[in-house]
């Protein structure tokens, strides 16, 4: 947003530099030998691990019988990971051993400089992990993404995301209420810093005019205009799927969701299809970080299970969803029900050198959309 400006994006992005930087030289440091964690994470307590997804309660428990060594898997949305991991750090009184959380600015501008957590890196899965993913350690990629109900429609009905602030598609657009979904907001700054000429040549190739965007840029001219248009904005991802894809549903509705919602159609019978050959983009993506909490009574336990969980083993139950590894040795399931693998180079990726700047526009975004927003 215009409020920030480019001088503090710069030291923004030096900070997380700069921590990118420690973490490297402390994981390249390390003499690694897995036998011997194993042996020493034996000794330890047991662990407990907060995840966004139900899934991490499969995988404790898979990790459990593998090594000997037994954790606790707790599913905890972004935010109430983010107050119990503060919480706990204040008292002195850890109770989560390893934290994947998904909400990476609350990660970078809060947990990290405040000493809550650490990040590791497995020194022997270092090269199969790109440079991007490591300082500190990216555990997974899940794609947001525009979907359609095919039962209703051979192909995607919109080509271009400003369609979906035309009269046409008013109130028809299903999605989280970016006030209560951090990850929306942290999108449109995103797309604002890194890709807003691409916002603004989608708007060309649509109308066949420049757009006049104003101080709040491409991005901002569209935030405005799709608020504005009424989205039907739901509490949960869940519901923007039924809305869309419902096996029974009659009406016409596009949606942003995650890709892990695909599974519907197999669960249930949804009709769920993946908009491609969006303009700019068909969906975005945003990362789980790994990370150990400072203080845990299990250190050796909490390195094993980040290791176990970057591993294609140990992320396999989320890899069904649509979670991508940033390990490149991990893949997704052939039968991945949403097909994301195969259209990555459509997906607006996560750029986490501007993650401080999210943070410090959210405010900024809610705002702007709450200005806007008329049902």
């Amino acid at each position: 947003m215009s409020r920030h400006c480019d001088v503090k994006r710069l030291l923004a992005a030096t900070a997380l530099g700069v921590a990118a930087g420690l973490f490297a030289g402390a994981a390249q440091a390390e003499e690694f030998d897995l036998n011997a964690l194993i042996e020493a994470a034996k000794k330890e307590p047991p662990i407990a691990v907060y995840s966004s997804t139900g899934k991490i309660v499969k995988q404790a428990e898979a990790f459990t019988k593998k090594y000997g060594v037994q954790a606790t898997g707790t599913k905890a949305n972004a935010a109430a990971q983010l107050e119990m991991v503060i919480r706990e750090g204040q008292a002195k009184n850890v109770q989560g051993d390893v934290i994947q959380i998904s909400d990476v600015p609350a990660g970078v501008a809060q947990l990290v400089p405040q000493g809550f957590v650490e990040s590791w890196l497995p020194p022997d899965l270092a090269a199969k992990i790109p440079a991007q993913y490591q300082n500190p350690l990216t555990v997974s990629n899940e794609a947001n993404v525009f979907a359609y109900n095919t039962e209703l429609n051979q192909s995607c009905p919109v080509k271009n995301i400003w369609e979906l602030t035309e009269a046409k598609w008013k109130g028809k657009l299903a999605m989280q209420d970016p006030l209560n979904k951090a990850s929306y907001v942290d999108w449109f700054n995103q797309m604002a810093t890194n890709a807003d000429d691409k916002v603004a040549a989608a708007y060309k190739d649509y109308y066949g005019k420049d757009l006049e965007a104003g101080e709040d840029g491409a991005t901002g001219a569209w935030v405005k205009a799709l608020a504005a248009n009424g989205p039907l904005l739901t509490d949960a991802d869940e519901a923007a799927a039924q809305a869309v894809g419902a096996p029974d549903q009659k009406e016409q509705f596009i949606g942003l969701i995650s890709s892990a919602k695909f599974r519907n159609n197999q669960d249930v019978g949804s009709k769920l299809g993946l908009c491609t050959d969006l303009k700019p983009f068909a969906g975005w993506m945003y990362p789980s970080l790994g990370f150990i909490a400072k203080g845990t009574d299990s250190p050796n336990a909490a390195k094993l299970f980040i290791h176990y969980l970057m591993t294609d083993e140990g992320i396999a139950p989320q890899a069904a969803d649509g979670k991508m590894s940033t390990n490149s040795d991990a893949k997704l399931p052939d039968d991945e029900p949403s097909g994301i693998g195969k259209v990555l180079d459509q997906i607006f990726p996560y750029d986490s050198a501007s993650a401080q700047s999210d943070w410090d526009a959210r405010q900024d975004w809610q705002d702007l959309w709450r200005i806007n927003y008329k049902k």
